[in-house]
This record gives structure tokens, sequence and C-alpha cells, in this order.
């Protein structure tokens, strides 16, 4: 079987309108083609997609009424209603057209929302291996000072952002240092903080996913994960610590970064 003659068939599989004879053979093509094994598991996450979106409309009052009024005209002019909305091989084909285009549409949205949140997910799982790499002994950071003065020039060079590095050590969320980190296959910078034993790594990057302006909270492998953008830069903050706790620290970065006087 060709991949044209296999993408054809692929919405039928789907929909369990093959007959065994042709799912196998459809299905025995997929397992050896790249191409249309992605096709097929973005169909079926189309298709999944859709049937859990709530898509049925209830038809409104007035179309109810209209209907009512109609059953209850004379025969002879209900005859005539009918041969006026009787539809032409013109009308049908032409709505059938308008149809097909509205509902790929509405899957392209559905398809494209789902995109982005899988785009999302994957990045918040990045982070949070980047922070399970960090622990590692000798990964936790480049450079080893309190002193935000020195950790922010260290990223001169090393990234096309300055990240803002923000001394907390009076909240109690004591500045580590920083370290040049890969998320996404991007450059990123890193800055570590510490509450008592628990380490937080505050990721800090220009373009590092969808931009979100209110705080998005997460929890990955045991790891809470907090993601929002301000400034035009993207923060990913991870750590081991309590939730509460973390959004304590998110809502201290962000108070600090609107004060110019405590981050630099």
């Amino acid at each position: 079987m060709k991949c044209d003659e296999s993408e054809v068939m692929l919405h039928a599989l789907i929909d369990g309108e093959l007959d065994a004879g042709h799912a196998r053979d459809v299905e025995t093509h997929v397992a050896g083609c790249a191409a249309c094994g992605e096709k097929l598991a973005a169909f079926r996450t189309m298709h999944e997609v859709m049937i859990a979106a709530p898509l049925i409309e209830t038809a409104p009052a007035h179309l109810r009424n209209r209907i009512e009024a109609l059953m209850a005209t004379p025969a002879s002019r209900v005859v005539s209603i009918r041969q006026f909305m009787q539809p032409t091989r013109r009308s049908f084909f032409g709505g059938f057209a308008m149809g097909s285009v509205l509902s790929a549409a509405v899957a392209a949205s559905l398809v494209l929302a789902v995109i982005r949140r899988d785009q999302d997910q994957t990045i918040s799982e990045e982070v949070v291996s980047a922070h399970i790499r960090s622990l590692q002994a000798g990964h936790l950071m480049d450079v080893e000072t309190s002193d935000r003065h020195t950790v922010k020039p260290w990223f001169n060079g090393r990234l096309d952002v300055a990240p803002p590095v923000v001394d907390l050590t009076a909240e109690s969320f004591t500045l580590l240092g920083g370290r040049l980190d890969y998320i996404d296959g991007e450059p990123v910078a890193a800055i570590v903080y510490q509450r008592r034993k628990h380490v937080i790594n505050l990721f800090v990057a220009q373009h590092l996913g969808r931009r979100h302006a209110r705080t998005i909270a997460d929890s990955i492998q045991g790891y809470n994960v907090r993601h929002w953008s301000q400034d035009g830069l993207d923060f990913w903050a991870v750590s081991d610590l309590a939730g509460d706790e973390l959004d304590e620290f998110v809502q201290k970065i962000t108070s600090a970064l609107q004060q110019p006087s405590r981050a630099s």
C-alpha cells in the first residue's frame, strides 16, 4: 500500500468504517511508515478532542416557534413552502462546501489548542529535568556567590538577554549563584536560591513557551513549577519546596522586579 492510498483510509480507520482486510493493510503500512504514523496520531488526537468538545448546540426558541407555525399552516400553503425550500443541486453542494470549511476551521482551532497545551507541558517537563540535573554534584552553579552584582554580569556574552537578579536573603530566600542551562534547546539563565534545605531554580529566558500574564501552577514528578511572564521575559520557578512557599517566592520576585532599585 502506498502513502496516498493509506492517507485516504486513515479517517475511516479511526471511525471503524474499514473491513478487517483493509484495516489490517492500513495498520501494516502505518507501522512501517513514520510519516503516515504521525498523520494517524494527529488525526486521532483531533478526533478525541472533537468528541470531548461541547459542540452540540440547542436550537433557539424562535426556530421552534417557526416550525410550529408552519405545522399549523394549511396543506396547500405547506406544499408551496416545501417547493420553495427544496434545495437545488447548486445550493446543496454550496452548503456542503461551507459546512466542510467550518468543520475544518473548528478542527484546526481545537488541534492548535492541543498543540499549545502540549508545548507548555513539554517545556514544564524539561524545566523539571533541568532542575533535577542541577542537583547532581558539581552541576548546580557556574558562578557561586550571594552578590547579585556578580551573578548578573556573569551572564554577559553568554545570553542575548540580561536576566534580572534579585537578592531575597532578607525574606529567607538565599541567593546562591547562577549557571547557564538549556531548555527546549535554547540557552537560559538559571538563578539559584535556597530556603532551608530546598533548592529553587529560577529559569529566565526571552522566549520559553507561551506568554502568561498570570502565574501558571503545575506539579511534575513531585516538584512544584510556577510559570509567568513579566517585562518581556519568561520565568519558570521549580523546587521541591511546598507550593505555598514557592508561591511566596514568586510573589516576592515579581514585586521586586517592579522596583528597579531591588533588581538589576
